[in-house]
């Protein structure tokens, strides 16, 4: 018919939303697959995922033990690498890079906070030598190196524990040396796997604030993995992680009451991957007996989903139920 694409034009556009797909991004995960054999056992830790980090966000990653958000991070961080599908932060292709480049990525682009604070700082250095270490493989001056550190241990409000050993720290003043020591060489990512997790409250609050303000003030990206709800409630973006896949984002507006009263306003969404599939909560799903085969119905401002079989039978007509907005 007159006016719609032949084949070569329809495929030059699907090669356009190929190239095109995420290339503002500073991360950008494309159908990420990790597959594990162990005593004969394979085991899929991320299914397809999708995700896409703009440059300067500061991002939560939730799930449950086993979901994949740790072997995410490693993979971020060239800790490990992808088995198929494409993940590339700051333009570097992961599952490219050599043993030499993978170095260079780690020392630069990328910084890491670990969950034990034993393994983020040397303990036979002092703060100031630890955050000078990194510097000092990247062959920064002395003048240089000594300068930046007490700068970046300033500005995480640890300025007077340089010279003290991890050991003569709290583990707050450790996990706030810990983020300056990765942001040693300025990288654009900043990776934390945990970082709260052996704090108590008050001391996870501090330790959140001062990624908070290497977000805000050194104009870092900072994606963290939690599951302490107190921190993720006060990230504007939250990435639910379920069997391999993300499977819900919440992201959270300011809005103004009718008295001109500002709050944050959370709202869930479900995530639609680049093939389509979407991942329906469990507690919306079983109270409808979904288990298997669902039926979709176009409808024109949304898609109705409705359980197989009797249940679903003629639902479509009442606008209750199964449908999904």
């Amino acid at each position: 018919m007159a006016g719609e694409p032949g084949l070569a034009e329809l495929g030059a556009q699907a090669a356009a939303r190929r190239t095109t797909y995420g290339q503002d991004a500073l991360i950008v995960c494309d159908r990420l697959v990790r597959i594990y054999t162990a005593d004969g056992i394979e085991v899929q830790a991320l299914q397809g995922l999708d995700l896409l980090v703009d440059d300067g966000e500061l991002t939560a990653i939730v799930g449950a033990s086993g979901s994949g958000k740790s072997t995410l991070v490693n993979i971020l961080a060239g800790l490990d690498k992808p088995t198929a599908g494409s993940a590339r932060v700051a333009g570097c292709d992961l599952a490219a890079l050599g043993d030499r480049q993978r170095l260079a990525y780690r020392r630069s682009t990328v910084g890491f906070i670990w969950q034990e604070t034993s393994r983020n700082l040397l303990p036979y250095l002092t703060a100031r030598q630890n955050v000078m270490m990194p510097m000092l493989l990247a062959r920064r001056g002395r003048r240089d190196r000594r300068r930046s550190a007490a700068e970046l241990l300033d500005a995480l409000s640890v300025g007077h524990c340089a010279d003290r050993k991890p050991g003569e720290m709290s583990g707050g003043e450790q996990q706030r040396a810990a983020i300056a020591t990765a942001l040693a060489n300025r990288p654009r990512l900043l990776l934390a796997d945990e970082p709260t997790g052996e704090l108590d409250s008050a001391t996870a609050a501090d330790v959140f604030g001062a990624l908070q303000a290497a977000n805000a003030e050194l104009g870092v990206t900072v994606l963290l993995v939690t599951h302490d709800p107190g921190v993720s409630g006060q990230v504007r973006r939250v990435i639910s992680i379920r069997d391999g896949r993300t499977s819900t984002e919440t992201l959270r507006h300011d809005a103004a009451d009718e008295h001109g009263n500002v709050a944050q306003h959370a709202v869930e969404y479900a995530v639609l991957d680049r093939a389509g599939r979407l991942q329906l909560p469990r507690e919306l799903t079983e109270p409808l007996g979904m288990r298997g085969r669902v039926r979709l119905e176009a409808e024109p401002d949304h898609i109705g989903v409705w359980p197989d079989g009797p249940a679903g039978d003629g639902a479509a007509s009442d606008g209750d139920g199964g449908q999904l907005a």
